[in-house]
């Protein structure tokens, strides 16, 4: 398995397994505030990392900088963007709205930068 699939696939069994505790969590004490957060964690942390992961497995591609870029912003957007996310809509730590704000729309512009660099890994890919 090369190191761009190993590490995505990694990271999204991190957020496959949150992600299931979230839900359960969530069934357990009958309170879905978490529910968008839920959502996120398993659609862009496992879904997409997992997606992505399943790619450079199968299409090979080769270690460059910007497959490296791609990976590593993908992941720091997951975080960012759910994690954001969290601190904005419960802030468990009374943060001023101004600093939550920040660090969800970080994660989410580190996250559509890697759709960005994704779709040029796509259209730069050459059959070997």
């Amino acid at each position: 398995m090369n190191k761009n699939s190993q590490v995505l696939l990694r990271f999204a069994g991190v957020f496959g397994v949150i992600g299931a505790m979230l839900g359960a969590h969530m069934a357990g004490s009958n309170s879905y505030i978490f529910r968008p957060i839920h959502a996120h964690i398993l659609v862009v942390g496992w879904l997409t990392l997992f997606g992505w992961a399943v790619f450079y497995k199968i299409f090979q591609t080769s270690q460059t900088l910007i497959t490296k870029i791609q990976v590593w912003t993908a992941i720091i957007g997951s975080v960012g963007l759910t994690t954001g996310m969290w601190l904005y809509i419960v802030n468990p730590f009374d943060f001023p709205e101004v600093i939550t704000t920040i660090f969800y729309i970080g994660g989410g512009v580190a996250l559509l930068i890697s759709f960005v660099f994704f779709f040029i890994i796509t259209l730069l890919y050459k059959e070997e």
